[in-house]
Parts: C-alpha cells; structure tokens; sequence
C-alpha cells in the first residue's frame, strides 16, 4: 500500500488484487498533475465530473466530494475502486460507476481522460462521449510523455475540438481540449467485423465482433490461431470456461465443436465481453446459452465445477511485462477445475508456462507446437 498525497487530502491506495510484493503505485505522475492542474486553475467541479479510464480510482477517491462519475473498461479497475474508496472511509455511492458500453451522463461539464494504452478505445470512447459535451465544458487529458502521440491529439482535435498539450512535469503530460458541438466527427467506427480464415476448425469463415480496445481487432492473431488449430475434441456435457476470453472466438469453438458443452467467458474487459457476447450470438443457434462474467480470472466460479479451462494469458499489465496474471489464471483454474478436468493454455515458447503448470498441477505435457508457440496441456489429478 502506498500514500497518494495531494492537495485534496492524503490516500491510502493499492492495486486490484491486492499483493504486497507488486512493486506497481495505484497511481502515477500523470494523475498528480492532473490533479495538481485542476487546483492551480481552480476548475468549477460543481457540475457533472466524468473521469474516463481511472485505473485504479485514485483520481475518483481524491475528487469523491464532487460525486465523479467513473468509467472504466477494467473490472480490475473497477474493484480496485471500490477497495480504494472503503479503505479510505469514502461513501461507495460518492462515485457513479459506469463501464464503457454503459450510456454516459446526458450533460458533461468537465471530462478527465486517463488516456488509455489503446488507441481505438479511446476513439469509440470519445465519439460516445462527444454528443454530451457542450461549448463550456473542461476538457483535460492525462497521460505519461510515452503515452500521448500525435495520433492521440489528432482523435480528440477530429472528435472533440481545438486541442494542445502542456509542458512535461515528471515525464508526464496533460491535453487540453475545447469542444466544439458542431464538429462535422462523422460515425463512430466500432465496433468492427472481419471473417475467419479457413482451416482453424469449428470457427472457419465465420465472422467474429471486435469492440474497441479488444488485442488484434482487425484479424485473428497469430497465437489464437494456433490454438485453434489445436484444442481438444470433446464430446458430452460439460462446462468450458474461456478464460480471457477476449472476442470470443476460442469458447465459441468450444460451443460448436461440443453442442452439449455449457460454456462460460470470462474477461476483465467489459469490451471484450461485449465483443465475445456479440461472435457468440452471431453464429450460434437461436436459444443456445452461454454465460460472460466480468471477473479477476475465475474469482467467481465455484470450486470443482468446471471440466476444461481454455486459455491464452496476457503477459503484461499496463506497459508492464509480467506473468503475475498468467499465475493467478493457473491457479483460478486448478481450484476451478474438477477431479480429471484438463486446462489448455497457448503461449510463447520463451514464456515457459510449462514449469509453472507442472509446479502447480505435477503434470504438464506439449499438445502442439511450432517454432514459436507451444499448447500445454495439464490435468488436475
């Protein structure tokens, strides 16, 4: 835990989930002076406050006195949020939560960006936000020097209106941007669609759903078609988990290749659970049934109740490379799991996932490989 100390008062603020050891702030020089700007302007918070892509709420804990409302696309975040706001003796309902595929506030008086590492997100989420801005709201956006790029400034310039940065304070930056309503910004681009490639299995041809934000929006990338190529052929009824589900395409095998399976998808990523939901219903049988859960990993499915875990982890968090959230997915899945019930997890042969999983579940065998990626195949015994 570590103390955010502003003018606003002192945080006591940490990461979601909690871990002693993460050497990572809730918080960044970004965020202080975004902070520290809007005292030194003395800003009018007496309006509706909407701050976007708060990582881990630090920015809505120091403005809670002005009833922000928050929107996010991270459940991490989300949670991270509300632990932040209790540990602090801050009401919960001082925030308005919102997640990026919810409606915004029909008036936006002042909008605070915590420019997001996708471009596209960003994007979608401006064209949403745009028509409920007006000439008078205050425009700030946040982000650290290696985060903002010309491309950045161009989206809220083409979107929002007139727009410039500050000076550089602790390799941090801000952008400053004036709305103007009648801006000609044309239609928002997302969500996109493409057709699969042939010969990747049960999901050859069809047409997969990518909502901003989602990793290789514009084609399957190159580790999910691998895996594709090679996931189990099951049979019978059961209960699948795609675990980071991302837009789907590897659960909706699992659902066609196994018409009896129950199959469940899991994202911390509320566009990539819109995006799965949307490939899922797309091309599958009207009334077939699934299940997206937002969630930290497999935090929220009962112990022992699952048959097959499918799984492609990410190995980075923000701008930081870590395989902290591929263990926490190994081991969600081993208590997940039933008795004889397998997980399946594609990765980079240089990540070396296979030690993990033969430390955590005593067994771990090659399915597939090719010179640079390896299916690894354990089994709770």
């Amino acid at each position: 835990m570590n103390r955010f100390t502003t003018s606003r008062g002192e945080f006591d603020l940490t990461r979601f989930p909690e871990d002693p050891r993460d050497p990572f702030r809730a918080w960044d020089a970004a965020d202080e002076y975004l902070l520290r700007h809007l005292d030194d302007e003395q800003t009018d918070l007496s309006g509706t406050v909407v701050v976007l892509g708060d990582r881990w709420g630090a920015l809505v804990t120091a403005l809670a006195d002005h009833r922000p409302v928050q929107i996010t696309d991270s459940f991490l975040g989300r949670q991270a949020t509300l632990a932040n706001l209790e540990r602090n003796k801050v009401a919960g309902e001082a925030i308005r939560l919102r997640t990026t595929g919810d409606a915004p506030p029909d008036r936006i008086d002042v909008l605070l960006i915590r420019v997001p590492k996708s471009l596209a997100l960003l994007e979608d989420q401006l064209h949403r936000l745009a028509p409920h801005v007006h000439s008078g709201t205050v425009v700030v956006g946040a982000g650290m020097v290696a985060e903002i790029h010309t491309s950045t400034l161009s989206l809220f310039e083409r979107i929002l209106g007139p727009t410039r940065t500050s000076l550089a304070a602790k390799k941090a930056r801000l952008i400053f941007c004036t709305p103007d309503p009648g801006l000609p910004r044309g239609d928002n681009p997302w969500p996109r669609s493409y057709p699969l490639p042939t010969g990747i299995g049960a999901v050859s041809g069809l047409t997969v759903t990518n909502h901003a934000g989602i990793f290789c929006a514009d084609r399957l990338d190159v580790g999910t078609r691998f895996f594709l190529k090679n996931l189990p052929r099951r049979r019978g009824p059961e209960h699948v988990v795609d675990l980071g589900c991302g837009n789907g395409v590897v659960g909706l095998a699992a659902a066609l290749g196994n018409p009896e399976a129950q199959v469940t998808f899991i994202d911390e990523s509320y566009q990539a659970l819109a995006s799965a939901e949307a490939t899922f219903r797309a091309n599958v049988a009207p009334g077939t049934t699934a299940e997206f859960l937002a969630a930290d990993g497999l935090s929220g499915v009962p112990a022992g109740t699952v048959d097959l875990v499918l799984n492609n982890p990410p190995f980075h968090t923000h701008r930081a490379t870590t395989d902290a959230t591929a263990w926490r997915m190994f081991n969600g899945s081993r208590a997940a799991l039933r008795r004889g019930g397998e997980l399946w997890v594609v990765g980079n042969r240089h990540l070396g996932y296979h030690a993990k999983l033969r430390r955590l579940f005593g067994n771990c065998e090659v399915a597939a490989s090719d010179p640079r990626f390896v299916v690894l195949r354990a089994v709770k015994r």
